[in-house]
């Protein structure tokens, strides 16, 4: 083989294995090196560097440098700790570092530590940033073009109250192209043991540096909602402003707050909910102008804000509604309460707590009104509602609806007691006008036993760390009438004369005027007034209603009157009506039988409260009352 020949083959020889070898990765202690990278990040980032052990080098396809144990401090290497641990791997522009300066063309930070600022004096990151800001500005071009964090851990503190705050497992890509003027950024992380996924698209990085407006398109998920955006946003005056329309959805909002450590008023009361539409945030302020509310499947249109106050965030709105659907929070309710909503009949649940302090982590004031809003098969029309919430106080007013052709008003207010923050004080009020009972009855699916149009008010008040112990300190009173009704399925007028019950639920009564008058005092309501007034008869109903046990006994007295008009009554017959609110019963008294209830008292076994084998009262036989 001719010598020139063997030259040429050796020579291409040499050069594949030098390219080999400037492709693989070396390593090898040059502390100069290192000095030399140290340098050139305090220059140009204000960036004090420090690693252990030897570095990395590769040199094709571009020079690379890897550094181990590394450490950035800021400003020096005293100074505070911007990252430590992991290792920092460079790739570094050919050209300018044949002139001997370091250009980054990518940078990759693996399994370190990145300490965020502690509180609004620690400006560790300033400047940092100003100096990379001010060399953006200056050289578009000049940037790294691709930066990522793999395995981090991000350690800071909650803004609002200080406490400490830490980010697991971080992957962070920013891609910038030499050729474009727009920054792609996409990661991962988790956050109280929750993944979380982000992307951010479209970004004008040095336009937002300079002050002007960028683009942006936002989608980020987590276990339990999703979140996407579009539109523009600029930094101001170190404040962020953001303009575009976005959604936000989760399937349950206590989950998604208690994940991101943020707090809401009467959180605990929704699961899904949503939003949609417009908005405009300066600052620590979110304005909705245009906004679509959803909570399980209902849909509200209207406008409000949110103030991201350090310790309470404040949320107005002002929503509408073609219909409501209120069924599914009115269960929520319930079982929040502990009470079971399969009815009346089921067990009790545990006992809850009635405290309002998870109820009024934010303030809210909200303003509702729909055209129908249904619990059930019940249906209201053209409702006007408001609830109030501020620090220790809840306010729900319904300022009207129209159900069953009738008008209802009411409010209710909960307080924090001042001496005990677990007891809750309640008063509540409310007045109905006018509602049709038949056509109530019809809407409830229940067979319709009295017609008539009633109106009413009352009045309650009481305290109570559970719900058992609040119905057991209720007092207040209540008042209802019914003005020329019917009852259907029984002549009284008939009963009264037989003094007996009718062996079938036939006939009817109707009556001038009926009215019930009840006053409560811990819990137990005294029936003041129960009368019925109808052109043949006569009745009077009292007894004791008893809200913790859900029932009531009670006598009634039906007298009829004779055929001829305005003639003397007859003997009246009495009936016991007691039971389960559920499931009443009623029977007739029979007063050879019961000769206690000839004086018309109902009282439960040792009604008096009587102490155990205390001495029988010696009442004189001549006394015609007496009052223990």
């Amino acid at each position: 083989m001719p010598l020139r020949r063997i030259a040429t083959v050796f020579g291409l020889g040499l050069l594949a294995a030098g390219l080999a070898c400037a492709c693989l990765t070396w390593t090898v202690p040059a502390p100069g090196l290192t000095r030399f990278v140290a340098r050139e990040l305090a220059r140009s980032y204000g960036v004090a560097l420090r690693a252990e052990g030897p570095i990395e080098v590769a040199l094709l396809p571009l020079p690379r440098l890897g550094l181990g144990g590394v450490r950035l401090s800021a400003g020096s290497l005293d100074g505070p700790v911007l990252t430590e641990g992991g290792t920092l791997s460079l790739q570094l522009n050919l050209i300018p570092l044949l002139t001997g300066r370091i250009d980054v063309n990518t940078l990759a930070l693996d399994g370190a530590t990145i300490r965020l600022p502690t509180g609004p004096a620690d400006a560790r990151w300033s400047e940092p940033v100003r100096l990379l800001e001010a060399r953006l500005v200056a050289d578009g071009t000049s940037h790294p073009r691709r930066v990522s964090l793999s395995r981090a851990t991000a350690t800071g503190s909650d803004p609002r109250d200080g406490t400490p705050q830490i980010a697991r497992d971080i992957d962070l890509s920013v891609s910038w192209p030499l050729w474009s003027t727009l920054a792609d950024v996409s990661g991962s992380f988790l956050w109280n043991a929750a993944p979380a996924r982000f992307a951010f698209s479209d970004l004008r990085i040095v336009d937002l540096l300079s002050g002007r407006a960028s683009p942006f398109s936002l989608s980020a998920s987590w276990a339990a909602g999703s979140l996407a955006a579009e539109g523009h946003g600029l930094v101001r005056d170190a404040s962020l402003r953001l303009t575009g329309r976005g959604t936000f959805a989760t399937r349950s909002l206590p989950e998604t707050l208690a994940w991101a450590g943020g707090a809401a008023a009467l959180a605990p009361f929704v699961e899904a909910f949503g939003l949609e539409g417009s908005f405009d945030m300066d600052g620590r302020r979110l304005m909705l102008p245009d906004v679509k509310v959803s909570f399980g499947a209902n849909l509200l249109e209207g406008a409000g804000s949110i103030a991201f106050d350090r310790q309470r965030p404040a949320i107005q709105a002002t929503l509408a509604a073609e219909s409501l659907n209120l069924a599914p929070l009115l269960v929520e309710t319930l079982r929040l309460l502990g009470h079971d909503p399969a009815g009346a009949d089921a067990p009790r649940g545990p006992a809850r707590s009635l405290a309002l302090a998870p109820f009024t982590a934010g303030d809210l004031d909200l303003r509702l009104s729909a055209g129908a809003a249904r619990v059930g098969p019940m249906l209201a029309e053209d409702v006007a509602a408001s609830v109030l919430v501020r620090a220790g106080n809840i306010e729900a007013s319904l300022n009207r609806a129209t159900l069953a052709s009738g008008t209802l008003k009411g409010r209710l207010a909960l307080n924090v007691s001042k001496s005990d923050p677990a007891v809750t004080e309640m008063k509540a009020q409310g007045a109905v006008d006018g509602l049709d009972l038949g056509a109530l009855l019809g809407d409830l699916r229940q067979e319709s036993r009295i017609l008539g149009r009633v109106q009413g008010q009352f009045l309650a008040q009481g305290s109570g760390a559970t719900t058992e112990r609040l119905l057991n300190h209720v007092d207040g009173h209540a008042i209802l009438g019914v003005e020329n009704g019917t009852l259907i399925g029984l002549d009284l007028s008939e009963i009264a004369q037989r003094h007996r019950s009718p062996a079938r639920r036939i006939g009817r009564t109707g009556f001038e005027r009926a009215t019930l008058n009840l006053r409560f005092t811990d819990g137990v309501g005294e029936i003041v007034e129960g009368a019925l007034e109808g052109p043949a008869l006569s009745a009077s109903l009292r007894g004791t209603v008893f809200l913790h046990d859900r029932r009531c006994e009670t006598v009634a007295d039906v007298t009829a009157r004779n055929a001829t008009a305005g003639g003397p009554l007859q003997k009246p017959t009495q009936f016991l009506i007691g039971g389960p609110f559920g499931d009443l019963a009623v029977r007739p008294v029979i007063t050879e039988a019961d000769p206690g209830l000839r004086g018309g008292s109902v009282l439960t076994p040792n009604a008096l409260r009587v102490p155990a084998g205390a001495p029988a009262a010696q009442i004189p036989s001549t006394a015609r009352a007496y009052a223990p």
